[in-house]
């Protein structure tokens, strides 16, 4: 599509009032600063424009007519004043029926209006539907006070940065989403076609102490080239609301978490629970019944005040089936992000078939085991079998990413209960029922806990039980200990 005009920006004038005598306009202070980022990322000097003339009771001119029908992109600084100026509402409005009129107002899955909100509006019926479906850019935070403030560099740093990692983000959508309207036509276009799109993102709904490093992943996210769900206002309606996200993740290869001290707003229906709890509970469903890949960042130590949020964490840590198909991170945002980009690279290829007769076990054990399992090695590769240890060493995600992979690729799991204590068999028990509901390059013929020394009372009440799937090893390994395991994997009791 072609655009004699990259951005308009429409905003009321009363807003761009300073705070003090030596100071710049909020709105002048945003147009500049977007000018400068869009223009770095475009790798050419952005074209934006906003009418900066006092109108009064002038009529509609012809020159904001004209800028608004070539404008490839409308950006509407929502404030109570725009919703009470006519001027903005009749700016808005032409912009969506002229594009409308060229049935072009929603191109692809965007639409060719953002909304900035420099302060929390309630929007009436006077403005277009679509800007109620758009997430938005809110450029305001909320004090303890509930008292709200827009990101204005005047308050200090702190808002100063917020300030620009807001501008940022819209700068980097803007970017994407005016290289994507410029795109000649398929029908038009004679080079070759377009390199294949990365797949889509569900990064989900968070509470506002997490809002920042959600918009930094998203950001980080896009710059990849992935698409990041949703991309719209998600229903107020429970019932609405359940369907869309379920629909959403249908479409995407990862859903990412980020668990905060606070509960997130609630839809309006029968559970009364929050959109992150719903959220989580969607994506383990579609894990378990289609493998979907997850992270969730749920940092060590985090508690609530708020007893249902508290409540959610405390099921979150202890229930496998909520961290079903997840790499639980609990590092800082980094280690977020290291994991997010982990879990977001090819498969690796399968590996090559193994020989007949032969077999795979992996070995799970805690690091001050390694000395231990030195004889159990020696036996399992005695009868042919290939072993494989855990990683203990190196880049947090990379390990668990290593791990993971181990644990997919072997015929057997054998959890050697030694050094380790209660806390660290649950967690790795927990992590193995999680990866058995994830595609497998060849089918685990068995998983089991072998026992050994140091002795223990969690472990004697293991040994008293006798489960088929404990191996009692606390007097010594032999042959007739690992001998469910040898059968598993069609190996006789001896050699």
């Amino acid at each position: 599509m072609i655009f004699a005009r990259q951005v308009f920006i429409s905003y009321a004038h009363l807003d761009n009032q300073p705070l003090g005598a030596d100071q710049t306009g909020w709105v002048s202070l945003f147009h500049s600063t977007l000018q400068t980022l869009l223009s770095q990322r475009l790798g050419s000097v952005a074209d934006i424009w906003r009418d900066d003339k006092l109108h009064g009771n002038d009529d509609f001119s012809n020159e904001i007519l004209d800028q608004l029908a070539g404008t490839a992109v409308f950006v509407s600084i929502l404030t109570p004043r725009y919703l009470k100026s006519e001027w903005c509402k009749k700016e808005i409005l032409s912009f969506c029926q002229q594009a409308e009129d060229r049935h072009s107002l929603m191109v692809g899955n965007k639409a060719r209006i953002i909304k900035v909100l420099k302060l929390p509006v309630e929007e009436g019926s006077d403005l277009p539907p679509v800007v109620g479906r758009l997430l938005g850019y809110d450029f305001y935070e909320v004090d303890e006070e509930r008292v709200p403030h827009e990101l204005d560099p005047a308050y200090g740093d702190r808002p100063r940065q917020a300030f620009l990692r807001k501008a940022n983000k819209l700068a980097w959508d803007l970017a994407a989403q005016l290289t994507e309207l410029q795109r000649p036509s398929p029908a038009s276009a004679e080079t070759n076609e377009a390199p294949a799109e990365k797949p889509a993102v569900f990064l989900a709904e968070c509470s506002r102490d997490r809002r920042e490093a959600r918009d930094s992943i998203a950001s980080e996210l896009a710059c990849c080239g992935f698409r990041v769900l949703p991309e719209a206002r998600l229903p107020d309606d429970e019932d609405e609301y359940l369907a869309t996200v379920g629909a959403l993740l249908e479409t995407c290869v990862l859903s990412i978490h980020l668990v905060g001290t606070g509960y997130g707003r609630v839809p309006d229906g029968d559970r009364q629970q929050s959109v992150v709890v719903l959220q989580n509970e969607l994506a383990a469903a579609r894990s378990r019944s289609h493998g979907l890949r997850r992270v969730i960042w749920l940092p060590g130590g985090i508690a609530s005040a708020q007893s249902a949020q508290q409540a959610f964490l405390h099921a979150l840590q202890t229930d496998a089936a909520l961290q079903h198909g997840a790499d639980v991170v609990s590092g800082d945002l980094e280690t977020a992000k290291s994991a997010i980009h982990t879990a977001l690279k090819p498969p690796a290829p399968p590996p090559a078939e193994v020989p007949a007769g032969a077999g795979r076990v992996h070995l799970v054990c805690d690091a001050n085991d390694r000395k231990a399992i030195v004889p159990l090695i020696k036996r399992l590769r005695g009868r042919g079998l290939e072993v494989s240890l855990p990683v203990f060493v190196g880049d947090a995600a990379q390990v668990r990413e290593t791990n993971r992979q181990l644990a997919l690729d072997c015929d057997a799991i054998l959890l050697y209960y030694g050094a380790g204590d209660e806390a660290w068999k649950y967690h790795q028990q927990n992590d193995l029922r999680k990866l058995l509901g994830s595609p497998r390059a060849r089918p685990l013929k068995a998983s089991l806990t072998l026992l050994a020394e140091p002795p223990g009372d969690d472990k004697e009440i293991l040994q008293a039980l006798a489960e088929p799937d404990v191996l009692d090893a606390l007097d010594g390994i032999g042959d007739t200990t690992l001998a469910p395991l040898f059968a598993a994997l069609g190996l006789s009791e001896t050699p």
